[in-house]
């Protein structure tokens, strides 16, 4: 399977062009990509078109790299673009009326109403909108009510959409486009906020800054262990016969997540593209979302069962590991020693990038963008994963009150920044720690139910890679 002519894609905002164009650094992991003299012309500034195999070849091993991205605008019109919406409820009518007013007609629709608790108005909105109606006399959950309509689909893609979310009418014709890649299985928008009636609360405000479901703004391939590890199926377009058993019944939460790393598992491909947006109507009750965010928490078990190798509250290479051991003692020596750890581990990557023209001023910049990773990371683990085990040690340890507490503010200070949140600082921090509690919570009751600390323990990897473009 080839990359059709036509097929356009940009290099990747955190790759980089080096020594005029003979080498690329970035993806994820991070690696060195040196071209060939035949490959470098093909590179049009940070735009490569695909013309022949050679250009086929060359943006199929960018993509897979992560260090490129389908533009989306130019890639061709889905030559056939049947598909069948599939749309998986419980209750909810007043929601299911505006969704399916906005869907329109032109394609079939399929609603799966979970055992509602008062079906007859469900059928009510499904009838008024000419949707075809499958009622489960049981409830299944998402997973089950999802699978129930993917059965009944015959059209060569199907748009998963839940009852709480508002389409874009250029949503899934955009998202289509994505399929000219053969290997691509699903695509995924952004999921943004629903415009509220009235002023949002604080809680519906800091959701809006900082939903579970919104990815971010840049485009990039879901994959496990990069900024985009998995995507909501909140909205989602899918190849059909790609799906094949569709989601997995068994889980009530996470099925999402769990149905995008069986598809990377499969050799497929997953886009996220926020070029598109989907507005989802966020919980903005206190007690509900805060127990929406521990149910969230409690799907960590079951992924780590099914992918061992994906989840893990975070990913080090071994320096960042000694690294933050270092910092974490608070002895005389953790300075000294952090800065030989950072020291060794610029000179390792200079030597993995000989051949540039400035390699240690590279591996510089390499080592202090790990370092961040690391510290955030485990600042995450300390506030969020493992709040349980530090809200234990802060009561014994000086040591753990001030790295606990310098991880909060650090982390609350950083977060406000770069989210540009409508919202005050005091009440952004103490939801973010609200959202923190009750994620770490989920996690650790699933792991208690499960019976396992997969979950809960974090992953060591080896660094950069390295190769040659043909």
């Amino acid at each position: 399977m080839t990359l059709p002519h036509g097929f356009t894609i940009a290099l990747d905002r955190h790759t980089r062009v080096l020594d005029h164009g003979r080498a690329l650094l970035g993806g994820f992991p991070t690696r060195l990509l040196r071209l060939t003299p035949r490959a470098r012309p093909l590179l049009v500034g940070r735009i490569l078109c695909v013309t022949d195999r050679a250009t086929a070849v060359l943006a199929d091993r960018l993509l897979e790299s992560g260090m490129a991205n389908p533009v989306v605008e130019a890639l061709p019109v889905c030559s056939d673009p049947r598909y069948t919406v599939v749309v998986p409820i419980r209750d909810r009518a007043r929601q299911l009326d505006r969704l399916l007013g906005g869907l329109g007609t032109e394609h079939p629709v399929i609603v799966v109403d979970d055992a509602s608790h008062r079906p007859e108005d469900v059928a009510a909105v499904a009838a008024k909108h000419g949707a075809r109606l499958i009622s489960l006399p049981v409830n299944l959950g998402p997973a089950g009510a999802r699978n129930a309509g993917l059965r009944q689909v015959v059209t060569p893609y199907v748009v998963f959409v839940d009852s709480d979310i508002v389409l874009a009418p250029d949503t899934v014709t955009t998202l289509l486009r994505h399929f000219a890649d053969p290997r691509v299985a699903m695509a995924v928008p952004r999921i943004t906020g629903l415009p509220a009636t009235t002023a949002p609360n604080w809680i519906g405000r800091y959701e809006e800054a900082r939903s579970s479901l919104d990815l971010g703004g840049n485009p990039a391939a879901v994959r496990p262990g990069t900024p985009v590890s998995w995507a909501s199926t909140a909205c989602a377009v899918a190849r059909a016969d790609a799906l094949k058993d569709g989601f997995d019944e068994g889980m009530r939460v996470g099925e999402d997540v769990d149905l995008c790393w069986r598809l990377i598992e499969n050799g497929h491909r997953v886009r996220y593209e926020p070029a598109v947006e989907a507005a989802h109507e966020h919980r903005v009750r206190l007690d509900d979302w805060f127990l929406r965010k521990a149910v969230y928490g409690t799907g960590a078990d079951p992924l780590a069962r099914r992918h061992p190798e994906f989840i893990a509250p975070a990913v080090f290479a071994p320096w960042n590991t000694a690294l933050i051991v270092a910092l974490l003692a608070q002895r005389r020596w953790s300075v000294p020693v952090a800065g030989a750890v950072l020291t060794t581990a610029t000179v390792r990557i200079a030597r993995k990038l000989e051949g540039t023209e400035h390699p240690y001023r590279l591996a510089l910049g390499l080592t202090a963008n790990g370092a961040v990773s690391a510290l955030s990371q485990t600042s995450a683990m300390l506030n969020r994963h493992w709040w349980p085990l530090t809200a234990l040690g802060c009561t014994v340890s000086g040591r753990v009150r001030r790295a606990a507490a310098l991880a909060a503010v650090t982390d609350i200070a950083l977060e406000y920044r770069r989210d540009r949140a409508t919202l005050d600082p005091l009440r952004y921090g103490v939801a973010r720690r609200l959202d923190d509690l009750a994620y770490g919570a989920g996690v650790w009751l699933s792991a208690a139910k499960g019976r396992s600390t997969k979950a809960l323990r974090p992953r060591i990897v080896r660094g950069q890679g390295r190769g040659t473009g043909r």
